[in-house]
């Protein structure tokens, strides 16, 4: 029996990077014997266990055999004689094929150091076709380690391709779709997750409405970089820089897609493109079965982003319903999250990285005042139902008359 470090805490370790979680690998023993000294068995696919004392997962060295379209179309052999070697060989990229004995010495057949040394990501070996979601795992990582100049190897930018093409991306789950895309998002550099994806031609098939942006000309005065799908990647990179959360780096991402479906002959106007937008984020929400915070606050941002930049020119009764139909009164950390996304929209453009913004602190802060105004008296009052409902709504509207008179002229 024979234990191992392998993968993602010995790539970190090499790159001197803090290293978050240890992956344990066993090799030369079985399932009773794991048992036997202790350790606890999970997992359904395959044989995990926990250690007694540490609770930290330790796997059986495995192979595997592809059977079927899919994640779950595999066999799996966890037989005593499997080789550290071959379970490093059925891993996705050459850095996270490395393992480390419990003397310190390191177990890397398949280049791994020479491609961290050269910042290079490169498939192990042809078996990485078999699991399409290693495909997003990929892109992830090259936005992970974007930071460091990593690139991915011509070599595997054309295996994905080939994937691309196989069909085997229709057989993605998208609930690990969701996952690899959401732990993309919270990188220092999410733009290159989806950017990767587009340069290995499957951005396309994976999410078409992001690749519809691109080549979408927009007017040169508000956008000097001019085509949609490079100003989405600007505000999503933005947004990481200035260290908004994963809920608004999504909105952020989803806040145009509506001008992908402008018609030809109002280009470059985008007029309505926000009410189009809507669509295509609850379509793309609904397909990938985003979480229900994620959708509301880019369904939001979707409609009313253009009604923020706009805020000093609205009038009461549209300053009004903005914050009735965003439900600032119910849900006010929402709204700030919106905010920001709009914060991010104004700067992800050329020239505009470090634009003030003050239609955001004037829109918030007559939101707070809303929010925390005395209705007390209406509540107390004989008024029910919809008379109650107008009574504060009026209160509400006269508040925002005056306070837009004494914000805009400060």
């Amino acid at each position: 029996m024979k234990i191992y470090k392998v993968g993602g805490c010995v790539r970190d370790h090499l790159l001197g990077l803090p290293i978050v979680d240890i992956d344990w690998v066993v090799t030369g023993t079985t399932v009773d014997n794991m048992r036997s000294a202790g350790y606890q068995t999970v997992g359904k696919d395959f044989p995990v266990f926990l250690h007694p004392k540490t609770k930290q997962e330790y796997a059986l060295a495995r192979s595997e055999r592809k059977t079927a379209p899919g994640y779950h179309g595999f066999d799996f052999n966890t037989d005593p004689t499997i080789t550290i070697e071959q379970d490093l060989l059925r891993r996705d990229l050459t850095i996270n094929a490395i393992a480390e004995d419990e003397d310190g010495n390191l177990i890397d057949p398949y280049g791994g150091q020479a491609d961290i040394e050269k910042r290079i990501l490169r498939h192990v070996s042809d078996a990485f076709v078999e699991d399409p979601v290693r495909v997003l795992r990929v892109a992830r990582f090259a936005a992970r380690f974007n930071h460091l100049g990593f690139k991915l190897a011509p070599e595997t930018i054309q295996l994905i391709r080939e994937i691309g093409t196989s069909g085997e991306l229709g057989t993605l789950v998208a609930e690990r779709v969701w996952s690899e895309m959401s732990r993309a998002l919270g990188e220092s550099n999410p733009s290159i997750f989806f950017e990767t994806l587009r340069e290995c031609d499957v951005l396309a098939s994976l999410f078409p409405e992001i690749d519809n942006l691109y080549g979408v000309p927009q007017t040169a005065k508000y956008h000097p970089e001019i085509d949609t799908g490079i100003h989405v990647m600007m505000a999503l990179e933005k947004s990481a820089e200035l260290n908004f959360d994963n809920e608004t780096r999504f909105a952020v991402l989803m806040h145009d897609l509506g001008k992908a479906t402008t018609p030809t002959d109002i280009l470059p106007s985008h007029h309505g493109h926000e009410q189009r937008g809507v669509k295509l984020v609850t379509s793309f929400c609904k397909r990938w079965k985003v979480p229900k915070a994620h959708t509301e606050l880019a369904l939001i941002t979707t409609e009313y982003h253009t009604h923020i930049h706009r805020a000093f020119d609205l009038k009461p009764t549209t300053l009004l319903k903005l914050f009735t139909k965003t439900d600032v009164f119910r849900k006010p950390e929402r709204f700030k999250k919106m905010l920001q996304a709009c914060l991010s929209d104004v700067r992800g453009r050329t020239d505009f990285e470090n634009n003030p913004y003050p239609q955001a602190t004037f829109i918030n802060q007559l939101a707070d005042k809303l929010c925390h105004a005395d209705i007390s008296k209406i509540i107390q009052s004989n008024l029910d139902g919809k008379a109650l409902g107008e009574a504060i709504q009026n209160l509400r509207l006269d508040l925002i008359k005056s306070e837009k008179q004494v914000l805009t002229q400060k």
